[in-house]
C-alpha cells in the first residue's frame, strides 16, 4: 500500500505513539539527569564544608572585582541558556543556535577569568596552606564542570545545526539548558565562600 493510500487516522496514531515513545524516552532520561545532579550535589556540598572547616570566618586574598565580573558573566550566561532552550521550544532554530553560541562564549569568557587570569594572580599556590588548597579545588572542580558544559553546548549547537531539534523534540537542548543551570546554581555560592564571607587572610 502506498504512502498516500495509508489512512489520515492510522498515520495521526502512529505519529502519537510515536511520540508518547517519545515522551517515556526523555522522563527516564531526565530521571537520570536529576539522578546524577544530586550526586554530584554532595560533591560541591562536601567542597563547601571543607572550605569553612579548614578557613572559618577567613576568605582567601582575591581579586574582588574579577570575582564579581566572572559571577555577573556566568549568571547571564543563564539567561541566554534559557533564551535558547524558549527558542527551540517555539520552533525558532536560528534564535536557539544564536543565542546557544552566545551561551558557549560567556561560559569560556568565564573560564578565562578564573583559570586564565585569577589563577595567575593570586598570590598563593595550589600548596600554599590550606587556602591554596581550598581555593584551586573549588574553582578547579568547578571550571571542570563548566568545561564540560561548553562541550555539551557545542554537541548540541552542531547537532541543532543538522536541524536534529524540534518544537516537539529537543531532550538534547532541555539536558544542556538544565546542566548548565545546576552550574551556575553551584557558583551562586561558590562565590561568597571564596570572595565575600570573612576577613581577608594575610
Amino acid at each position: 500500500m502506498s504512502a498516500q493510500a495509508v489512512p489520515v487516522h492510522s498515520r495521526d496514531h502512529a505519529a502519537a505513539h510515536g511520540h508518547s515513545d517519545y515522551n517515556r524516552w526523555a522522563a527516564t532520561m531526565r530521571l537520570g539527569l536529576w539522578l546524577f545532579f544530586v550526586s554530584d550535589a554532595f560533591v560541591f556540598g562536601a567542597l563547601l564544608v571543607t572550605r569553612f572547616y579548614l578557613l572559618g570566618l577567613h576568605r582567601p586574598h582575591l581579586e574582588q572585582w574579577l570575582g564579581l565580573i566572572v559571577t555577573s558573566v556566568l549568571l547571564v550566561s543563564s539567561f541566554f541558556m534559557n533564551r535558547a532552550e524558549v527558542q527551540i521550544s517555539a520552533g525558532n532554530r536560528k534564535g536557539f543556535l544564536t543565542n546557544t553560541l552566545i551561551t558557549m562564549a560567556l561560559g569560556i569568557t568565564f573560564l578565562v577569568g578564573v583559570v586564565g587570569v585569577e589563577w595567575q594572580q593570586a598570590p598563593f599556590g595550589p600548596g600554599d596552606a590550606a587556602q591554596g588548597a581550598v581555593f584551586y579545588m573549588m574553582t578547579g572542580m568547578h571550571a571542570l564542570h563548566v568545561l564540560t558544559g561548553v562541550i555539551f553546548l557545542l554537541i548540541v549547537y552542531l547537532k541543532g545545526r543538522k536541524g536534529l531539534y524540534t518544537a516537539e523534540r529537543h531532550w538534547g537542548v532541555e539536558a544542556a539548558a538544565i546542566y548548565w543551570h545546576f552550574v551556575d546554581l553551584v557558583w551562586v555560592f561558590f562565590y561568597p565562600a571564596l570572595y565575600l564571607i570573612g576577613t581577608v587572610i594575610e
